[in-house]
């Protein structure tokens, strides 16, 4: 009973320290969109580099807002895909109908250059790259029309090494995707902005990563990430090294969630986590405090329903529902019904406790092994 009462008490403890981590988050997401936005003085030329693997919803949308730029100066726009039957190439086949002075081209190579078959594709596209900066963008992010003049005018920034954009979540292909879209917003998004604003991590994600050609060359090219499964973590962290900032504009782009059943969406959570676990064990061991509910609804299981307990509980949906409606403000649109938020972050629990014992990841198909080294090496093997 004392031993029972005892972690009870530290679990409502942390439920505590978690809520007011909340009420932190939901602060500076309320403030995030609010700083001070850098002038774009000159354009230097971009290139922007879109990979691609088959179909997605609202592919075409999203790779039509890329074209749909504001930015005054040149960019080129290639696409790359690693077989010619890819049904990608359909949405783009479009695009360059509708867009006939837009300059586009389409890479299709299926070499190989290691595991991590995006970086393969990214090798056989950068060839062609044409100008100084060099912007990659996932296929499935929505962003705006500013968001190449924006990245731009943050790349210009003295110290800057490389600029990445952070991202709230968008459901495209019904309940299971809105479900995980909820858990970008709710509860990535809260996490990464403390983590910026405090100082804790500089991330870079692959929603966005932009940086001058020289510095690409500089942190090893593509060839130094064919084998990792991180890419845009070790992108960032050689540039970091080097010497440069990685920024962030203020801005929010949407990432585009397809799941379309629990189990996509447990193998995509639990290949980030397993993921973040091997880059930085600490610190994601200590992101724990990030889940105030399910910490209050185990230290009440310990407890019963005492005072402290229900308090712990009280807190904790006070900071959540205050990050989640804080960063759905911010996105400027609803991720999810809010009613969803106790079960999504019960369900975000469970995935991260389970990751700690996650040794090999699914990957658009392929079964890959986390590998321990300082950086997240993956070898394919064969899909069960």
């Amino acid at each position: 009973m004392v031993l029972a009462n005892m972690i009870g008490e530290a679990l409502a403890a942390l439920a505590f320290a978690g809520a007011a981590y909340m009420l932190l988050a939901a602060a500076l997401v309320s403030r995030y969109r609010t700083r001070p936005v850098p002038e774009l003085g000159r354009a230097p030329g971009v290139t922007l580099l879109k990979p691609l693997h088959g179909d997605e919803p609202r592919l075409e949308d999203n790779l039509r807002a890329a074209l749909r730029q504001d930015y005054p100066g040149p960019v080129q726009t290639i696409f790359g895909v690693a077989r010619a039957g890819d049904p990608a190439l359909a949405a783009v086949a479009r695009l360059r109908l509708a867009h006939p002075g837009a300059d586009i081209a389409v890479v299709i190579d299926p070499a190989r250059h290691g595991s991590n078959a995006k970086v393969s594709n990214l090798m056989n596209m950068g060839v062609h790259a044409r100008h100084g900066v060099i912007v990659l963008a996932d296929s499935d992010m929505g962003v705006p029309a500013s968001h190449l003049s924006r990245v731009v005018a943050e790349l210009e920034r003295p110290g800057v090494g490389a600029v990445t954009c952070l991202y709230h979540g968008r459901g495209d292909a019904g309940f299971w995707s809105r479900f995980a879209a909820a858990g970008i917003s709710w509860q990535f998004l809260p996490g990464v902005v403390v983590g910026r604003a405090l100082g804790l991590a500089e991330p870079c994600m692959g929603a966005t990563i932009a940086l001058r050609a020289e510095t690409l060359a500089a942190a090893g090219g593509f060839g130094a990430l064919v084998d990792t499964l991180a890419d845009d973590h070790a992108l960032g962290a050689a540039v970091a090294a080097a010497g440069g900032r990685i920024a962030a504009p203020a801005m929010l782009i949407a990432h585009g969630s397809a799941e379309r059943s629990l189990g996509e969406m447990a193998r995509r959570e639990l290949r980030a986590n397993a993921t973040v676990r091997e880059i930085e064990p600490g610190g994601f061991a200590g992101s724990l405090i990030t889940y105030p509910l399910p910490l209050a609804l185990l230290a009440m299981a310990f407890l019963g329903t005492g005072p402290l307990a229900l308090g712990a509980v009280g807190a904790a949906l006070i900071g959540r529902f205050a990050a989640a409606i804080a960063a759905d403000r911010a996105a400027g649109a609803r991720t999810a019904p809010l009613i969803w938020l106790p079960l999504r972050d019960c369900v975000s629990f469970g995935l991260f406790v389970g990751s700690f014992f996650v040794r090999r990841v699914d990957w658009r198909g392929a079964r890959l092994t986390l590998l321990h080294s300082g950086t997240i090496a993956a070898s394919p093997e064969p899909a069960q």
